[in-house]
């Protein structure tokens, strides 16, 4: 590919990925309120933003560092929240061009995230690497700029102000599985049994041993496969 092809292929991908950058900010300001809230230093929660790209997994794992979890409870978690990514990637990696070199591949791939995954499948074609660069390049600039704006303005905002800030993150996770449940019967009975097996961990004496991560992960994991055993998801018939 020549350059001229990179270079165009590199803006039209900054130019997909700038509107989900701008998204990116006020969710991240957030994390950086909390995890500076939560004992964690400034540059800390940049480094973490920078280094994982994940949002909801982001958020769980820096709630079990702050709680004092252990290594391999904030490992378990944070991997079933974020295994979802495995199946992205594999699905994207039939779109992308088979000429691509394993460490473009691995580079681009740390910026797979669920909007990035939606642009990019629904383009047309072959993608390339310039592309693929382009479009995660925003997002994770978005992603880190809104950490550090939420981490080094936290200590400058009246204490009532943060706290109540940290409501967001709940409306996040609202925004996340509303529309969905609203949509579809069996997704809303599915939250609906993995928030009441969450509940009954939490509040039933014989399981108070459970640790909040664990819970998170045993919710999750029964909760997707009790969906899966009563709703499978019927293939397409083919004409």
């Amino acid at each position: 590919m020549d350059t001229s092809t990179c270079k165009k292929d590199f803006a039209y991908g900054l130019k997909r990925g700038y509107p989900i950058a701008l998204g990116y900010v006020p969710v991240a300001f957030t994390f950086g309120l909390m995890a500076v809230n939560g004992g964690i230093s400034p540059l800390m929660a940049v480094f973490i933003s920078l280094s994982n790209l994940t949002s909801a997994g982001q958020f769980a794992g820096t709630n079990l560092i702050i709680a004092g979890a252990g290594l391999f409870e904030i490992a378990i978690t944070t991997f079933v929240i974020n295994i979802r990514y495995m199946l992205m990637s594999l699905s994207l990696s039939q779109k992308i061009n088979p000429d691509i070199p394993l460490l473009q591949r691995l580079i681009f791939s740390f910026g797979i995230t669920d909007e990035t995954f939606s642009i990019a499948s629904m383009e047309e074609g072959k993608l390339s690497a310039s592309y693929m660069l382009g479009l995660i390049l925003g997002p994770i600039i978005g992603w880190s700029l809104g950490t550090a704006l939420g981490a080094f303005t936290s200590s400058a905002l009246p204490e009532y102000i943060s706290s109540a800030m940290g409501i967001a993150l709940y409306a996040m996770f609202i925004a996340i599985i509303v529309p969905p449940a609203k949509k579809s019967r069996p997704v809303f009975l599915i939250i609906a049994i993995a928030v009441a097996i969450n509940v009954l961990l939490k509040y039933i004496p014989s399981f108070s041993f459970i640790s909040s991560g664990f819970r998170i992960i045993i919710a999750t994991v029964l909760g997707a496969g009790i969906g899966a055993a009563l709703w499978p998801i019927e293939e397409a018939k083919k004409e």
